[in-house]
């Protein structure tokens, strides 16, 4: 399987991003959206800058700024949809870009889907359909923000694809982080105080910082890097749908970390998910095999 470890690594990003969505439910609705993504972003930048910044091209910056421009927007949707909705309908409607990225794909660059990748799509739309028709709570107001979100995931993953094997990984992450970063510091004071996490209360500041860790370390930059390194290699649409297993994730940590609760429906959804992620990349690597 000559793409087994790119994607071994995606699945794992995705499990931290799963996580990330009860994570970071409590530290965001006390410290702020807005806030708390500028200082995620902006800890994430510093970490990357140091590894990439000899290498960094003007060339890679630009095209790296303009996807981060996108990626920017759906941190903005999604986290705000998270603060109005659960970790879990947030993590389930997120994994709908896996729809978004193949059409995108088509109307920006023509590119067409193979049969079985189409089937993947639909198969995970099913279990999307399933675990969202049965969510543990009914559809809240948040949920249009975290679509929004899904459709801006969806335009990155596409824009990556096209891009990423002309970069450098660990530069056109940065690039991405980087601009991200600039747009919500730039935002900050318009949209809320400036004041660092020590200014909230100090029952929730040391699970602000927690969660400012994780996500800025691991959910940020060293899925950025994942991200762009594994695009280099298998394509958006193989992508997206390995990434589509996220709702599977946030499902699992949103029962274990935040009280959420799967009927038997959402669990067959689950399990749909988890096939299409085996139709997209075991059935080609064994009809390879066997050529």
């Amino acid at each position: 399987m000559p793409h087994l470890v790119p994607c071994l690594l995606l699945i794992g990003i995705v499990a931290i991003w799963g996580w990330t969505f009860s994570l970071m439910k409590a530290p965001v609705e006390a410290y702020g959206v807005v806030p708390f993504l500028a200082v995620r972003f902006g800890m994430a930048t510093v970490v990357l800058l140091a590894a990439s910044w000899r290498r960094l091209s003007w060339r890679t910056l630009k095209t790296g700024g303009a996807i981060g421009v996108v990626l920017a927007a759906a941190y903005l949707f999604q986290t705000f949809g998270l603060e109005r909705t659960t970790p879990t309908n947030t993590g389930i409607i997120t994994g709908l870009f896996v729809v978004f990225a193949p059409v995108l794909n088509r109307l920006i660059f023509g590119v067409r889907t193979s049969a079985l990748l189409f089937a993947a799509i639909v198969v995970s739309l099913a279990g999307l359909l399933l675990l969202t028709g049965t969510g543990p709570t009914p559809l809240a107001a948040g949920d249009a923000l975290v679509f929004v979100c899904a459709a801006c995931y969806g335009l990155q993953f596409v824009l990556l694809e096209r891009h990423a094997k002309h970069h450098d990984a660990v530069c056109l992450a940065t690039a991405q982080v980087g601009i991200s970063a600039v747009i919500l510091l730039a935002i900050w004071p318009f949209a809320a105080p400036i004041r660092l996490p020590e200014t909230t209360p100090l029952a929730t500041r040391g699970e602000v910082w927690f969660a400012l860790l994780v996500t800025a370390l691991l959910a940020s930059a060293a899925a950025a890097i994942v991200q762009t390194y594994v695009q280099q290699r298998i394509t958006a649409v193989q992508t997206a749908i390995i990434v589509a297993a996220e709702p599977v994730f946030a499902a699992f940590f949103g029962y274990l970390c935040a009280g959420d609760r799967l009927t038997a429906l959402q669990v067959v959804g689950a399990a749909l998910m988890i096939g299409a992620i085996a139709l997209s990349e075991i059935v080609p690597a064994w009809r390879g095999a066997r050529k």
